[in-house]
């Protein structure tokens, strides 16, 4: 049997080793409660440096946000309680936590608070530790970080942590950046043998903390072998900031082309089908952008575009078929009156929707997926664009599925090469028509989801696209969906190649001079029509 005696000094030591990671803790706190008080009372640069290094040598998970904490100004002394506070805003009446423990202490006055305060010097001597602290994070984008402040603040004491990083780091893309950092350091020693070789390493790297100290050596570095290299350096960094101009250039126009070519997609389905010239097609992509700003005043911003595709799709194809059975159908045949009525049709709209939702733009927000930007290899460009020529090549992708696989898809081809002879087959024309105009309004409708990402929705917004719309299918070939692809994509990249040098205005009237001179030649587009009723 076990004696009281010795179970009393089981449980005894039980309990010892449960407490004991809080007695440390605990004995943690107050060592750097202490450290932070002593760092208050400092009078001079020197003791504060000595009680910084401390305060990073200190074992404790809140070590990384006092040291930030206090860069940023954010570290106050509160003497009702005398201890050493965190400040999460800067209102009047301030929000702040334990700076040791991260005990929430509520609200209070700022005139109650006593700010812990850093120069500069120290500012930079705190970012260079917390990099130290990134260095063995687990987190790539930390690591990454850590590298990043080096670079902006070269510090020689930290170059043996680099090294030592440099041998264990399994990240190849930070590796490449460890090097370019020591590199940098090399660069700025007084060995010319040692500089000349660091600036040739640093040839073509494009961040200005890099570039800075690469133009001084170039220019005033006593070793002409230096300034050589320098130079041929800046000569490889130059020459990859102008590829990274052009690929940003091609981006943007790539990312036009496909709102052009979301914008003159069912524009050139109904003009190709029915003949119909819709003047009120930028129209339709306003109500398709007032349908998104419609479902992200009742749904959470994240979840409202996903709804408002297809129901802006619903909304755009039903106004576009009462458009077709109640004026169009009965003016086929007669092209200029069509034109005169989908005119008319596209004052009553915007008017329309100036008596509803008034004449002040409308700001649709982007969702937290849209919202930022992304690396693609070198290339920065930006999330919300590259979505929406994602979004573009899935609705013309579903839209040639539509039209090649689908009986409706069969009918408007048959109907789009030779009218009667559909008829007489048994195609009921009248339906199709009705169909198609709805189809491709359906499509202006989404394409007005798009643009809304893009710009302000109000009642003029279909007015800065319904000409390039008709460029584009004109230019593409009435009724050919390939032939509007590559016109879009080729205008859009032309407008932004152009601009540059032109600016925007000259760049659009250097396209549509082009585009008459193209018509000239080829009136019928780079894709026409082809069938009995085709011209020849």
């Amino acid at each position: 049997m076990v004696s009281r005696t010795s179970f009393r000094a089981g449980l005894a030591g039980l309990a010892l080793m449960l407490l004991a990671p809080l007695v440390v803790h605990a004995a943690d706190d107050s060592a750097l409660r202490s450290l932070l008080m002593q760092f208050r009372e400092a009078a001079d640069f020197t003791e504060k440096t000595a009680l910084v290094e401390k305060l990073a040598a200190q074992d404790h998970p809140r070590t990384a946000i006092l040291l930030k904490a206090l860069a940023d100004s954010r570290l106050y002394y509160q003497a009702d309680g005398d201890r050493v506070v965190i400040g999460l805003n800067d209102a009047p009446e301030m929000t702040i936590e334990d700076a040791v423990s991260g005990e929430a202490l509520g609200q209070t006055g700022k005139r109650e608070l006593d700010r812990v305060t850093a120069n500069n010097r120290l500012r930079a001597m705190i970012e260079n530790l917390l990099a130290s602290l990134g260095l063995a994070s687990a987190d790539p984008k930390q690591r990454r970080a850590a590298v990043e402040s080096f670079l902006r603040n070269p510090d020689p004491a930290g170059v043996e942590r680099l090294k030592a990083r440099q041998g264990v780091e399994p990240d190849k893309k930070i590796q490449e950046l460890l090097t370019a950092a020591l590199a940098l350091v090399d660069l700025a020693s007084e060995d010319a043998t040692v500089r000349a070789p660091a600036a040739t390493a640093l040839g073509g790297w494009t961040q200005p903390e890099i570039r800075g100290p690469l133009l001084r050596a170039a220019a005033d570095d006593s070793d002409p072998a230096v300034r050589e290299a320098a130079k041929i350096a800046l000569t490889k960094t130059e020459f990859r900031l102008q590829m990274l101009g052009w690929a940003e250039t091609l981006f943007f126009g790539l990312s036009l082309g496909s709102v052009l070519i979301l914008a003159a997609i069912g524009l050139a389905v109904t003009f190709g089908v029915m003949g119909v010239i819709n003047m009120a097609h930028g129209e339709l992509m306003m109500l398709g952008a007032y349908t998104t700003w419609l479902v992200q005043q009742w749904l959470p911003v994240n979840w409202s575009l996903p709804v408002a595709v297809p129901l802006a799709f619903l909304v755009t194809a039903l106004v576009g078929i009462a458009i077709e059975r109640g004026i169009i159908r009965f003016l086929y045949g007669r092209p200029l009156e069509t034109l005169l009525a989908t005119f008319g049709v596209s004052l009553i709209l915007q008017q329309a929707v100036r008596s509803i939702f008034s004449p002040l733009n409308r700001s649709v927000a982007t969702p937290d997926w849209m919202s930022g930007t992304i690396l693609l290899g070198p290339l920065e460009v930006t999330l919300n664009r590259l979505v929406i020529v994602g979004f573009c090549i899935a609705v013309f992708a579903l839209l040639w599925l539509v039209l090649q696989r689908t009986r409706l898809g069969l009918e408007v081809r048959a109907v789009a090469q030779n009218r009667a002879m559909a008829r007489a087959m048994g195609v009921r024309s009248a339906r199709v028509d009705a169909l198609t105009f709805g189809l491709g309004s359906g499509i202006a409708g989404v394409a007005g989801v798009a643009l809304s990402q893009l710009t302000n929705v109000g009642p003029n917004l279909g007015q800065n696209y319904i000409v390039d719309s008709f460029m584009v299918v004109v230019f593409g070939g009435v009724g050919n969906l390939w032939g509007t692809l590559v016109a879009g994509l080729s205008l859009g990249v032309a407008n932004k190649l152009l601009e540059p040098w032109s600016g925007a205005v000259l760049a659009k009237i250097l396209v549509l001079v082009f585009l008459i001179l193209f018509i000239q030649k080829r009136p019928r587009g780079l894709f026409p029509q082809r069938g009995r009723a085709a011209e020849v």
